[in-house]
């Protein structure tokens, strides 16, 4: 029955994702909220820029119906309720301040990204923004991560990781497709993980988020229809970053071990390079860090010959790839997962070889050309 009832919360969020972007569409065309072409963008007609708002509603809108049924029936189940679900409604109901604070957080997203698509925020506007909703949903909906280390180490390593797993997303959103199917692969990989430990919130809101990031990605698959823009990337990033410290890598009674701790950082991994290289890129040419350019991940794959959507399936492989050595990582011992690490920083450096190998492409490509902006954390309008 955790099966079935799993099928149905992906199902909502991919029926409510997909029926919702068309209108989306619609929407952005009425109100003005399109992407126009440029000589830096690579699409041919002004695009629709409302994306985000389907994703954030399919994954709002069933767990909010969750709650609301868990509230109505926790005390009294209804007898056609199986028991192996019943008896999780008084858990559920439990859970109900943190819903409202993960599900506050995403929202306060989502706006200052509509704000940032829209008009264009300066940085440190943005960046604020995601310090207070990181800070807020560590602080009022316990979200944490290393609490063995100490409440301060522990509050300030969950807003650290909230923040840079947020704009890690927001950086791969640069490429038709990339960010929005590399976090279903990613949510995919936290699923299992939380489905292995039993933990039945945290699997319904991957289940919900990966079925709303499904119903989505045919729509902004290259060539892309519609763009999610910061009000979408943002979104998606914040809720795997704070879904994957959520997720228990431990048996019960178990103590925390190395294994533990790289299963989110091996699992994010592609999108931890991007934008630790696009960074070092930027810096090393005295550029500022937050202003996009062509120098991603994606961007150098197809200056060496790849199409655009060879380049993303190529980005989509890679991250299987460390996907499936993170969800090994909490069977394994210290050796085990030393050889996973390996084995992850091998596979960056296979990407880093298809990036660089051969004659260099030249700083002057990164910047020219028909190809959009990146969103990072300047104002752009494209996925």
């Amino acid at each position: 029955m955790l099966i079935v009832s799993a099928a149905i919360a992906v199902a909502a969020g991919l029926i409510l994702s997909a029926g919702l972007t068309p209108l989306s569409q619609r929407l952005a065309r009425r109100v003005g909220m399109l992407d126009a072409p440029t000589s830096r963008k690579n699409h041919a007609a002004p695009t629709p820029l409302l994306g985000g708002g389907p994703i954030l509603l399919a994954v709002l809108a069933p767990i909010s119906a969750a709650l609301a049924f868990a509230a109505a029936t926790a005390h009294d189940p209804p007898g056609w309720l199986p028991t192996e679900l019943a008896v999780h409604l008084p858990g559920i109901l439990a859970r109900t301040p943190m819903v409202i604070g993960i599900g506050a957080g995403a929202v306060a997203l989502h706006i200052l990204g509509l704000i940032d698509d829209r008009r264009g925020l300066p940085v440190w506007v943005k960046l604020l923004g995601q310090f207070i909703v990181a800070a807020g949903v560590v602080v009022f909906a316990d979200v944490r991560v290393l609490t063995i280390a100490g409440p301060a180490v522990s509050i300030a390593a969950t807003v650290v990781w909230l923040v840079v797993i947020t704009n890690a997303f927001n950086f791969l959103d640069n490429m038709d497709g990339l960010s929005v199917g590399t976090a279903a692969i990613c949510a995919a990989a936290l699923l299992a993980a939380a489905a292995q430990m039993g933990q039945l919130f945290v699997a319904t809101w991957l289940c919900v988020l990966l079925g709303a990031l499904l119903g989505y990605l045919p729509f902004n698959f290259p060539p892309a229809r519609t763009f999610m823009g910061d009000a979408g990337s943002l979104v998606i990033g914040y809720l795997l970053g704070v879904l994957a410290c959520l997720t228990t890598y431990v048996a019960p009674g178990a103590s925390l071990s190395l294994a533990a701790m790289l299963v989110p950082m091996v699992l994010m991994a592609v999108p931890l390079y991007d934008m630790v290289s696009v960074i070092v890129l930027r810096v090393q040419d005295g550029r500022s860090v937050f202003v996009g350019d062509r120098r991603h991940f994606s961007h150098r794959l197809v200056r060496r010959g790849m199409t655009p959507r060879s380049a993303v399936l190529t980005i989509y492989l890679c991250t299987v790839g460390t996907a499936i050595g993170a969800s090994l990582l909490p069977h394994t011992d210290t050796i085990g997962a030393v050889l996973v690490a390996g084995q992850t920083v091998l596979i960056l450096s296979i990407i880093a070889l298809l990036e660089w190998g051969g004659s260099s492409a030249g700083a002057a490509a990164d910047g020219n050309g028909p190809c959009r902006r990146d969103h990072d954390t300047s104002h752009a309008h494209a996925d």
